[in-house]
């Protein structure tokens, strides 16, 4: 895909130049960012369970990694969400993560070596007891499996490019 291309183009530029390339921060996504901590908070409130802030994990042996936005104990995470208004609607919905966050979650379990991760979505304009979403998602072995073959196939391409263009530039 599109965003496969451009990702793989990012890293490869990282790892030419050494450089971190900074990412574009979205209305919505500084929203999201301002509002984790109250999300958290809530969440922390409402089930009792203590969240530990997370930095970045690195897979041991891959260059891979997640970054929770909570560690809930020692088996579990969380993933939290502060979307506009017609997507947390859309949220209300469905009983478990949204698919476009299901590779990131099963990703953290994957990498953090969690039994499960609470997908976390909060909208603080909604009444008192919509405000929050809680879907707890188990590990999905099989599911992991997969996303490990498909990165690592990634992380071989992304190897591979980069050789080939230091080859050409001659480095």
């Amino acid at each position: 895909s599109a965003t496969r291309t451009s990702y793989k183009r990012m890293l490869i530029g990282e790892r030419i130049t050494g450089k971190v390339e900074e990412g574009w921060t979205s209305d919505a996504m500084q929203r999201g960012t301002m509002l984790e901590p109250q999300a958290r908070a809530m969440y922390v409130f409402e089930t009792g369970n203590d969240v530990e802030e997370a930095g970045f994990f690195l897979h041991p042996t891959l260059k891979a990694g997640a970054s929770p936005d909570g560690l809930v104990g020692d088996k579990g995470g969380i993933e939290i969400k502060c979307p506009v208004r017609s997507t947390f609607l859309e949220y209300l919905g469905q009983k478990k993560e949204p698919s476009k966050y299901t590779a990131q979650i099963q990703g953290q379990m994957w990498i953090c070596g969690f039994e499960w991760v609470d997908f976390v979505s909060y909208h603080p304009d909604f009444p008192e007891d919509l405000q929050l979403i809680v879907r707890r998602i188990h590990r999905d072995d099989e599911y992991i499996a997969n996303l490990e073959a498909e990165v690592k196939k990634f992380l071989a391409e992304v190897d591979e490019e980069t050789e080939n263009l230091l080859r050409r530039i001659g480095k």
